[in-house]
């Protein structure tokens, strides 16, 4: 279990196909001998689990494997050597909860259609797949490439949020463009309330 409060931004190293999934190495600043074997990090929304870690040359790295599955429902498809990627590890008991409650189950990919500066933070409008727009509402949670984040307004399958300039140094979205995917998990308290609304 995540918060959407990114921590480090990665890189991916490599990346290796076989018949059943990809193996991925991401470099990170976590130190070494807190990365646990098995321990699950959230990679640009996915929860993926710690197969291997190590160093080399001061950089830390950790490896992950990816299954089918989540290859293709997610971006880790677009994964290349050099991909910069939002870490988070999994909360601790006794950890803030800065953001809201992200599983690093990934629902869709939303695109970016719009993008545009509004003041000193910048504005981005999403389309998402139209079976999960009853998910998303106005000034209710949202996370996208693993970040928390606030729906501004919604519109059929569309929807906007805003990015202060903090987010954008902090993570990946300083360089996000017009067609870009990101990995989106909807609120889970907006899937239970769905799911109750739709049995009455």
């Amino acid at each position: 279990m995540f918060t959407g409060i990114i921590t480090d931004v990665g890189q991916v190293a490599d990346v290796q196909r076989s018949a059943d999934g990809m193996r991925a190495v991401i470099e990170t600043r976590y130190p070494v001998d807190s990365i646990e074997l098995g321990a699950s990090i959230a990679c640009s929304g996915v929860c993926l689990t710690v197969t291997e870690r190590g160093s080399r040359q001061a950089q830390t790295w950790f490896s992950v494997d990816i299954s089918e599955e989540t290859i293709s429902r997610t971006t880790v498809s677009d994964w290349r050597t050099g991909s910069r990627v939002n870490l988070e590890r999994s909360l601790k008991l006794g950890d803030e909860l800065g953001g809201h409650l992200v599983y690093g189950h990934v629902d869709g990919i939303a695109t970016v259609v719009a993008r545009r500066a509004e003041g000193e933070s910048t504005r981005y409008s999403f389309q998402l797949p139209g079976e999960l727009a009853r998910f998303v509402a106005p000034k209710g949670s949202i996370a996208l490439d693993g970040i928390s984040l606030t729906v501004n307004e919604v519109e059929g399958d569309r929807f906007g949020v805003n990015i202060i300039p903090h987010t954008a140094a902090n993570t990946t979205w300083d360089t996000l463009q017009e067609g870009a995917r990101v990995n989106l998990e909807v609120d889970m308290l907006a899937r239970y309330v769905a799911r109750a609304l739709s049995r009455d």
